[in-house]
């Protein structure tokens, strides 16, 4: 009985600590596979619980592989006031100006969406089942990431304006609280440039970050300690966490923010799938429902293109 009250309790802390928190990450790539054309269409609904349920496969890896937290993330601030004019899209640019080191500790999101997409063109091309389902999850990870505006920021969870836990209850307890979004993006379109649109995901959340961090501090201002949190069990300790009422008012301030950041996300995860088969050759993917790739294949180097033309 102890194990499995520990079990419950660490499976609730790790949910509180991953992005956009398991529920919206899975709801985005389920919704993403009904955006695309009937070409494709059939394939990922045939995988789509194995689609749906790997799509929280990248926030575990965060526990076991110390290299992935940074591929979640772009702290854009630190790039100045104007980050989007000093900062290259080109990967190999970017390190010439600020180093390989420094992009690296501030988070490469936006290259890690780009550099996905690839591996799925690579999945799709090489007749691999496993290898398509798993990079088509993970980016349609990556993609809803950089739709979530904390994500683009150095005070990702309001620790420097005292607003801590912010990114959890933006992310988290809206979306699980809140759950009913039309989520009707309408069809996938073909992205020509799919690094530039990887950026312009993060430039629309960095853009949000100011209004997601001063409506929270203008609603908490408005709030008693006593009704902003309510009481709640943790390793056998009683600590607090937003209450319901605080979490529908903030979602009222927001005005449709988080689902319309989920909507352009699932939009822009189809969009990266279907892009990503037609630059593959649109292979017939349902020819390979039933076929595990062979053994030369599966070793098969997927290779990050050292170069981008955008």
């Amino acid at each position: 009985m102890v194990k499995l009250i520990r079990f419950l309790f660490c499976s609730s802390l790790f949910l509180l600590l991953c992005s956009w928190g398991f529920y919206a990450h899975k709801s985005i790539n389920k919704h993403a596979v009904f955006a695309l054309p009937s070409e494709m269409n059939s394939f990922f609904i045939y995988h789509i619980y194995d689609i749906e349920q790997r799509a929280v496969n990248a926030d575990k890896r965060r526990y076991i592989d110390s290299d992935e937290a940074r591929k979640h993330y772009i702290d854009l601030d630190l790039y100045g006031v104007n980050p989007f004019d000093s900062l290259p899209m080109n990967w190999f640019n970017a390190k010439e100006k600020y180093s390989e080191d420094t992009l690296i500790n501030r988070g490469i999101l936006p290259w890690v969406i780009y550099w996905e997409y690839h591996k799925l063109i690579a999945a799709m091309d090489s007749c691999s089942v496993k290898d398509v389902v798993k990079y088509a999850a993970d980016l349609g990870h990556y993609v809803a990431d950089a739709c979530v505006p904390l994500h683009t920021t150095y005070n990702y969870n309001g620790q420097y304006t005292n607003q801590d836990g912010i990114h959890s209850l933006w992310e988290s307890k809206i979306p699980e609280l809140v759950n009913d979004y039309d989520y009707y993006t309408g069809k996938a379109v073909y992205l020509d440039k799919p690094l530039r649109f990887s950026w312009s995901l993060v430039r629309e959340s960095f853009e949000l970050v100011d209004t997601t961090l001063t409506l929270e501090k203008n609603l908490s201002q408005t709030y008693l300690e006593d009704n902003k949190y309510m009481p709640f069990s943790k390793n056998f300790e009683m600590t607090q966490q937003y209450s319901l009422e605080y979490i529908l008012d903030y979602n009222d301030m927001l005005n449709g923010m988080v689902e319309k950041r989920m909507e352009r996300a699932v939009f822009a995860t189809a969009s990266f799938w279907y892009s990503a088969w037609v630059d593959a050759g649109q292979p017939d993917l349902m020819k390979l429902k039933n076929i595990d790739a062979p053994d030369k294949l599966k070793k098969k180097q997927i290779i990050i293109p050292k170069r981008t033309h955008e």
